[in-house]
């Protein structure tokens, strides 16, 4: 695989580089554990202090930061410089908060224990691998790397080939925050080569968000070395709507849902099961709303959004949408590849899917919905948990008692009722199935990589 910045607008590759030598990897598994031996032994206010400076020099730097993501991976300038802002947010709040977040705790009595005292406390681990996707090259990381960096650990980083300069802007950040030099460094390596990382002692753990492939072999990597993972794996996400939603706002956030980053978000909307009554008039919203939206340079403030981020990425949208064609679903707007240089794929939504299709079952990383008309709440909560993912959701409801039913019964890492499914900072993220395991974000994700050591006194 090519480690390469091209524009996905045009097709021009910007600048390549050469894959990190051994010896190259080497040095940087080396400078992070290093610099573990010397952030872990700084105070929280410390950590907090280069935080912040991070995310100072994130925010000033927001609009450069802005047009290296566009020019990466296609986003629209408007939301890459979004996705800039939050990441520096996201960087403040763990320097806000994790002191807190990592607090000893006194779980019982420590007399019942036959103890003088008793306290548990939240340790760093390590150096920990992060293999990151290039959705958002940025957020993704940052959300990892300032709870981990908070907690005292150190991070390697291992972006997505296509977002090389990203990967290497973030090392560089932390470095010039003031963060122990290698707290977090980049290395520039093939797929292939993240596996094996995982025999190195120095490495004590990894987390991953990418495809349920990618994440199942670092999984197996991992386990043959007893080492801990965290795996955030996309999903198919569901929007239901029921007959007391809003239609108006209902069809409004489902057109966001979708096209948002190209459609290529984890927990963007991809299954819309409309409960009969209101399927119609639903449907026809929506589909004015998706036809629409243009697809265009992301750099023009007019578009919706840009184009996918790879050719590989388009041909396999492509191909799902082929394939449902091919087996009798109807499209109701898009589906056709437009002529022109860049991965450009329109806003499409598609009927009648049955579940020979495989768009019934796989995630596609793109913007095409699937709309699915279905009887009461029951059926659409059956189908929406017939699926191997279940990362979250978005219900639309006015109903009490349809909205406890469904924050009960659906199989996801979150419900969102009568708003999109989002990311915050204080707020765990993560879903089920194959979805992954385990969370990112708030108190639960930075405890994922620390030792809850027991103290006993006697």
């Amino acid at each position: 695989m090519t480690i390469a910045s091209v524009d996905p607008a045009t097709g021009e590759v910007h600048k390549k580089f050469a894959a990190h030598t051994p010896a190259e990897v080497e040095a940087r598994i080396a400078a992070a554990d290093g610099a573990f031996r010397i952030l872990s032994r700084t105070t929280f206010a410390q950590r907090a202090e280069w935080l912040h400076r991070a995310a100072d020099l994130l925010e000033a730097e927001a609009d450069a930061v802005a047009a290296l993501i566009t020019a990466e991976m296609g986003k629209t300038l408007e939301s890459a410089r979004y996705e800039a802002l939050k990441s520096a947010a996201g960087m403040r709040h763990f320097a806000d908060h994790a002191e807190r977040y990592l607090a000893p705790e006194r779980p019982v009595d420590p007399a019942a224990a036959g103890a003088s005292d008793l306290v548990v406390r939240y340790d760093p681990i390590g150096v920990v691998l992060a293999v990151m996707p290039w959705n958002y090259p940025i957020w993704q990381t940052v959300r990892f790397a300032a709870p981990a960096l908070m907690a005292g650990n150190t991070g390697l980083l291992k972006h997505a080939s296509n977002v090389p300069q990203c990967a290497l802007y973030l090392s560089d950040l932390f470095d010039r925050a003031g963060f122990p030099p290698g707290s977090f460094p980049a290395v520039l390596i093939e797929a292939k080569d993240v596996a094996p990382l995982l025999a190195d002692r120095r490495i004590r753990a990894a987390t991953l968000t990418g495809s349920v492939a990618a994440g199942s072999a670092v999984a197996e990597a991992a386990g043959r070395h007893i080492k801990k993972t965290v795996l955030e794996l996309g999903g198919t996400d569901v929007f239901l709507v029921l007959p007391s939603a809003d239609l108006k706002r209902a069809a409004e956030a489902a057109v966001t849902a979708r096209v948002q980053n190209a459609g290529q978000s984890c927990i963007a909307a991809k299954r819309y099961y409309v409960h009969a009554d209101v399927c119609d008039e639903f449907t026809v919203r929506f589909v004015e709303g998706m036809a629409a939206t243009i697809a265009g340079d992301p750099r023009d403030p007019g578009t919706t959004f840009g184009p996918l981020a790879t050719e590989r990425g388009r041909r396999e949208v492509e191909a799902l949408v082929a394939d449902a064609v091919a087996k009798g679903a109807t499209v109701l707007a898009g589906g056709r590849t437009p002529d022109g240089p860049g991965f450009f794929y329109p806003a499409t939504v598609l009927s009648g899917l049955t579940p020979d299709m495989r768009l019934y079952r796989e995630e596609c990383f793109g913007p095409v919905a699937c709309v699915h008309r279905v009887a009461d709440l029951g059926e659409a909560i059956r189908l929406a948990n017939d699926s191997d993912f279940g990362l979250s959701s978005s219900v639309w409801t006015g109903d009490a008692a349809e909205i406890d039913r469904a924050e009960r019964e659906i199989e996801a890492g979150g419900v969102f009722v009568n708003g999109l499914t989002a990311s915050f900072p204080g707020v765990p993220f993560g879903g089920v199935k194959d979805s992954g395991y385990g969370r990112e974000l708030s108190a639960h994700g930075i405890r994922e990589f620390v030792n809850a050591k027991t103290v006993w006194r006697a």
